[in-house]
């Protein structure tokens, strides 16, 4: 059994067939699937698929990176309400992070947004998925500056150096692999074999980013078995240990 533990199910991209979609990844042998909020635009649309299938989803709450604009503050605003409310069943804030990659405008301002948030994370103890685009020495810069000895919490997508992934796994972060590892001279490759099966998870970010055969193609959680299996023979280890560890750091991490 599998679980994803980063997907955007109730993105637009699967309403054509989104209860297929989710059929497709239980047959694959994936348990449960993790949804990340974005902004005030999403969060209808992820909190009704939520609800409609709360055995199969987990939700988080958060503000992405690249929606922090002019009106960051009223989008805090939102997340605050949402994690602080009465009954809140969030396993994550997120996902929240920096996102330098198109333009600095708002670079302060998403510096400020992620560091609320990661105070809200720690006050009420839920871990962290992290958006780092661009961006991992500033995001490195904030937790240093936050001074703690250690964080807990997913860099979701990891997309960074070797050196990088061991810098994150010390502070007691995983690293969320998708789809990118399958990609023909992936750097991903490295980090995968030089970082323990213990501090990695398995992530597809649908609908985007699929593995290679469907890269450039809508993802879905259902490929997760693909990205298993690369992890598998980087490692050089059976399919099944990938399939137990990584779905045991997600209930370890997210206390599913």
């Amino acid at each position: 059994m599998f679980v994803d533990t980063h997907c955007h199910l109730y993105d637009e991209a699967f309403d054509a067939d989104r209860t297929a979609a989710v059929q497709r990844a239980t047959e694959a042998g994936v348990e449960l699937l993790l949804l990340p909020d974005i902004d005030r635009g999403s969060t209808l649309a992820l909190d009704a698929l939520y609800e409609d299938n709360p055995r199969c989803f987990r939700r988080m709450a958060g503000l992405h990176p690249t929606s922090v604009k002019e009106d960051f503050e009223d989008e805090l605003t939102h997340v605050r309400q949402r994690l602080f409310s009465d009954g809140a069943d969030f396993v994550a804030v997120g996902e929240i992070g920096m996102d330098l990659y198109w333009d600095r405008t708002f670079e302060s301002e998403q510096y400020e947004a992620l560091r609320r948030q990661m105070l809200w994370a720690e006050e009420l103890s839920l871990p962290v998925a992290l958006h780092i685009r661009k961006a991992h020495n500033e995001v490195f810069g904030l937790l240093r500056d936050m001074n703690r000895n250690s964080y807990r919490g997913v860099m979701h997508c990891f997309g960074g150096s070797v050196q990088e992934a061991h810098r994150a796994v010390g502070m007691g972060f995983y690293l969320g692999i998708g789809g990118v590892v399958t990609f023909k001279n992936s750097t991903m490759a490295e980090v995968v074999r030089e970082i323990p099966l213990d501090r990695l998870l398995l992530e597809t970010d649908a609908p985007y980013l699929s593995p290679v055969p469907y890269r450039g193609q809508r993802n879905e959680s259902a490929y997760i078995p693909l990205i298993a299996q690369r992890i598998a023979e980087l490692k050089e280890i059976p399919l099944q240990l990938v399939a137990e560890q990584t779905t045991a750091n997600a209930r370890m991490l997210f206390g599913l």
